[in-house]
């Protein structure tokens, strides 16, 4: 594989990186609520969910997702079910007093790697990112599963780097005025909204 081909690849998918989705807005919820180490847990399971796409991609699943639109619609589906029951707990939380010292004792239990994961898993958007563009930044000669999985990792990286800016740069705007129920009731209600809007992402693709 020419260095240039990945290059371009990486040049092309940018955009899509910063591109606001499902995974950007559940990182900004994260970082808006719970603060840098919730982002890094969040953002650690939606590469995570990335990695497995890659794997499938090299293995060929991917195509077998994109020619089945059963299949496909399911995964969507599901994927909009599980970021609507996300956005449903948070405004739920938001609309009750009095939690502010509670959720700061719970937030380990919140299972955010898990939460990341089946965000982006449970996002077949990300699996065609692999059968519409990167199969055109592919030397037809060399070996197909290996250079799959080489740029797919330029897609991961961008991604790592760009959602943790996101997360962690909202999270010093949240961490910047004092902790106040109010404040992490309207914070909350906001990032619920966020969540709804992600789902609305998906379910008009």
């Amino acid at each position: 594989m020419y260095l240039d081909n990945v290059l371009l690849f990486g040049l092309a998918v940018f955009p899509l990186v910063c591109t606001p989705g499902p995974d950007v807005l559940f990182i900004a919820s994260q970082g808006l609520t719970s603060g840098k180490k919730a982002v890094l847990k969040a953002n650690a399971g939606i590469l995570t969910g990335y990695c497995v796409h890659a794997v499938l991609s090299a293995l060929g699943v991917a195509a077998l997702v994109a020619a089945s639109p059963v299949l496909f619609n399911v995964i969507r589906w599901v994927g909009v079910a599980y970021l609507l029951y996300l956005a449903v707990c948070m405004i739920r939380s938001a609309m009750k007093k009095g939690l502010l010292e509670i959720q700061k004792d719970a937030k380990k239990h919140q299972h955010l790697y898990r939460k990341g994961f089946l965000t982006s898993f449970l996002n077949p958007k990300g699996l065609l990112i692999y059968l519409a563009i990167l199969p055109n930044f592919i030397d037809k000669s060399g070996n197909y599963g290996l250079q799959a999985l080489m740029l797919a990792s330029v897609f991961i990286v961008s991604c790592a780097i760009v959602y943790t800016i996101i997360g962690v740069s909202l999270a010093n705007l949240s961490s910047k005025s004092a902790p106040s129920d109010k404040r992490r009731r309207i914070v909350e209600g906001f990032s619920g909204s966020l969540l709804i809007i992600a789902a609305g992402f998906i379910a008009g693709n």
